[in-house]
């Protein structure tokens, strides 16, 4: 296996380059491309469910947020529903590349 960020040739079992600290995806890393069901911080209006679950099934977020007024609206489960999906689904992770905003 060679190390993508600076070539070095490394052992099977290596999770990081010994010579510039690169994560090789080895040593039982989890590398996959799956969307993961978490409440989008970025594009939220109240809590982010509507908009993690629209990522997560790669649909409009005004869709699924119509379909989750009407399920609160009719019988109330939708209302429960969105409180348990807040209190369950975690807050998605800050971007790497977004400058962190420091007030002084």
């Amino acid at each position: 296996m060679f190390c993508t960020q600076c070539g070095v040739d490394l052992d099977e079992r290596a999770r990081f380059c010994s010579q510039c600290g690169h994560a090789t995806g080895a040593g039982g890393q989890r590398q996959t491309s799956e969307p993961r069901l978490t409440r989008d911080m970025q594009n939220k209006k109240i809590a982010g469910v509507c908009a993690g679950f629209a990522r997560y099934m790669a649909v409009d977020v005004v869709l699924v947020r119509v379909i989750w007024l009407a399920l609160a609206f009719c019988g109330a489960i939708g209302l429960i529903a969105y409180i348990i999906a807040w209190i369950i689904m975690p807050k998605d992770s800050v971007l790497a590349g977004a400058p962190a905003t420091q007030q002084v």
